[in-house]
């Protein structure tokens, strides 16, 4: 039997905003652990969701599974460049998207 378990998690980037103190802490948490920022959003949500009850009872419902996702998440082409997946969900009726910058999106090498 091994000494160590290794648990192959699949990691996603994601853009989200931040107020300036909340990053400025998230990264002084870092330093204070030797962690990177990453680790701190990822353990601090993960710690709040498993402690919140009234989220674990609302995740054992059925709106739970219905729940469109919001996050802009990053993916990363076959030839290599990037793009942001934007929820078809937040379109409007004109054919936009709620919160989609294409122009900081051309920039960041994504796909308008």
């Amino acid at each position: 039997m091994p000494l160590l378990e290794i648990v192959q998690t699949r990691r996603i980037t994601a853009m989200i905003r931040l107020d300036e103190t909340t990053a400025s802490q998230i990264d002084q948490y870092a330093a204070f652990l030797h962690a990177s920022a990453d680790e701190v959003v990822d353990k601090a949500l993960a710690y709040v969701f498993a402690k919140d009850r009234d989220f674990q009872d609302f995740l054992r419902t059925p709106e739970a599974a219905r729940v469109p996702p919001s996050l802009r998440v990053r993916h990363v082409g076959q030839n290599g460049t990037a793009h942001e997946a934007v929820n078809s969900s937040a379109k409007r009726p004109n054919g936009s998207v709620a919160g989609h910058d294409p122009v900081a999106a051309k920039r960041a090498g994504g796909v308008e």
